[in-house]
């Protein structure tokens, strides 16, 4: 991790000041079909990711690639509309850039969204799946190299990668909205291909429940920066062998783009609580 990535982290935030009237304390990072819901938000001020500075450009479809920052339920809200991945070129610096901005902007919390495939055998396509952990199974993590101790320390406790207190949050969110919402554990893998059954079979003897391409390195950079983190995976389609059926990415468009309006409720019954514990951190 360069000492150059603070500066140039710092340098992408203070533009982005720059263009809204008041800076959100959460985030939301919207993964692959399910970038609609940031047309819930109201008064957006929409910004692309190539007139950011330093920001990588999203190439996968479902990821359009905008900062959008307006109100949702009443609350400010900045929101990733897409990300970048390993399988497209990025290092895993670049990766998690995004992440590094949103702490410098002052972001407390980020809720980090994604498309998975279900490897349990209970879940169906369609769930919305709370992430109570994860299995970086990609052979890398974004701070090997030497540690900026401005952006966080260099060793640093993961016990509890996703926030226990947002996970109860949102179940009691989805409770009243008359919807269940399990949890799981998601393991990442690079890509840019689908796994195999013989490789799905052992992720869920190694206890992984969903599987995916993204988020994984994003938590750890948001960990890093002391940011409180709430995982949801949308089951877009059962993993490779659970289902006598073949994988397509304009399945798993189809199916995000279905649950949009749940997902949308749920964030949006979540945002006055989070915000409701923000004003109490600060008092």
């Amino acid at each position: 991790m360069s000492t150059e990535l603070f500066d140039r982290a710092t340098e992408a935030a203070e533009f982005l000041r720059s263009r809204i009237s008041s800076t959100p304390k959460i985030a939301l990072v919207l993964g692959s079909g399910l970038g609609g819901i940031a047309a819930l938000v109201d008064d957006p001020v929409i910004v692309p990711y190539e007139e950011i500075p330093n920001f990588p450009r999203s190439t996968v479809e479902g990821h359009s690639g905008r900062l959008v920052v307006g109100n949702l339920a009443g609350i400010p809200l900045a929101i990733l509309q897409g990300r970048v991945h390993a399988y497209e070129g990025y290092a895993p610096e670049q990766v998690t850039f995004p992440m590094r901005v949103l702490g410098r902007m002052g972001i407390g919390t980020v809720i980090v969204t994604n498309a998975a495939g279900g490897i349990r055998r209970d879940l169906h396509q369609g769930d919305l799946v709370l992430i109570s952990d994860h299995i970086n199974f990609t052979g890398a993590n974004p701070l090997v190299g030497p540690n900026d101790a401005r952006l966080g320390a260099r060793f640093f406790d993961m016990t509890e990668a996703y926030s226990r207190r947002l996970r109860t949050l949102a179940e009691t969110v989805a409770d009243k909205a008359d919807f269940s919402i399990p949890q799981g554990v998601y393991i990442c893998v690079s890509g840019p291909s689908y796994e195999t059954p013989a490789e799905i079979r052992a992720f869920r003897t190694m206890g992984a429940d969903l599987v995916g391409m993204s988020t994984v390195h994003e938590v750890i950079a948001a960990r890093h920066m002391g940011m409180e983190v709430l995982g949801i995976s949308c089951v877009t389609n059962m993993a490779a062998g659970v289902l006598n059926e073949k994988i397509d990415h304009e399945d798993v468009m189809d199916t995000g783009r279905r649950v949009q309006e749940r997902l949308g409720l749920l964030i949006a019954g979540l945002l006055p609580q989070i915000s409701v514990g923000h004003a109490g951190n600060s008092a």
